[in-house]
């Protein structure tokens, strides 16, 4: 008996509807577990790349070259970089149309640091909603297996001419089963997702953040640099 209801092979003795619901499960399950590694991955790598920026940029190196190098580097998406060439280069562009007001030139900043940050919510919210909808089915799919596989369970034993427990235990048992892999796929799931979302939410603070400094930043230097004193920094400005 113990062996009749060992999980392998309770598994291979489902009827074919439970075992479609059980592939469909093991699908999910893998797909979840696999964008949870590669978006692990993505977010530590983004972290270290927000973490090396703020350094360059508060150092005091001068904007123009940390634009320069920011523009030809590959920096992973999701990463502040985006925002700042973003903004940046706006600023540059209308900046060097001296007859246009600094203000103009602020304002198109601000609005291209507006859709660099965008752009990196994008990166960073990529495949998070798989994570959810399998969060959010996988229970269901799981149930109605279970429920497939209880009625056709039934079925069978009403056929019996002495229907006993210890007929339809088994037929049961394969049938939970579905549901065991609903949970399994599900909880894995939402328990990444609610953890990448704050970790969404987390970065989305901190473009906030940097938007503000170097919009502050430009405010305080842009006459200067009209005025052909240079650029002198971030960390002299601050």
């Amino acid at each position: 008996m113990a062996n009749e209801l060992s999980i392998t092979h309770l598994i291979l003795g489902a009827g074919p509807v439970v075992k479609m619901v059980m592939l469909i499960l093991l699908a999910a399950s893998v797909l979840s577990w696999t964008i949870m590694l590669r978006k692990r991955r993505a977010f530590a790598q983004v972290a270290t790349a927000i973490e090396g920026f703020e350094r360059r940029f508060w150092s005091g190196r001068d904007m123009e070259e940390l634009y320069r190098v920011a523009a030809s580097s590959v920096y992973p998406p999701g990463s502040v970089e985006g925002v700042f060439i973003g903004g940046y280069k706006e600023f540059r562009h209308l900046y060097e149309q001296s007859h246009l007001p600094i203000e103009a030139a602020l304002d198109s900043a601000q609005r291209g640091m507006r859709a660099g940050m965008s752009r990196e919510m994008e990166a960073l919210d990529e495949h998070l909603p798989y994570l959810a909808t399998i969060g959010s089915i996988s229970p269901y799919i799981g149930l109605f297996g279970t429920v497939w596989g209880i009625m056709a369970a039934f079925q069978a034993l009403g056929s019996t001419g002495q229907p006993t427990l210890a007929l339809v235990a088994p037929a049961i048992s394969e049938a939970l089963v579905a549901t065991a892999m609903g949970l399994f796929a599900a909880i894995p799931a939402v328990i990444a997702y609610n953890r990448f979302a704050a970790e969404v939410e987390h970065r989305a603070g901190q473009y906030e953040a940097f938007i503000e400094e170097f919009m502050s930043l430009l405010q305080r230097q842009a006459h200067a640099f009209r005025a052909g004193l240079g650029q002198r920094g971030a960390a002299a400005a601050r």
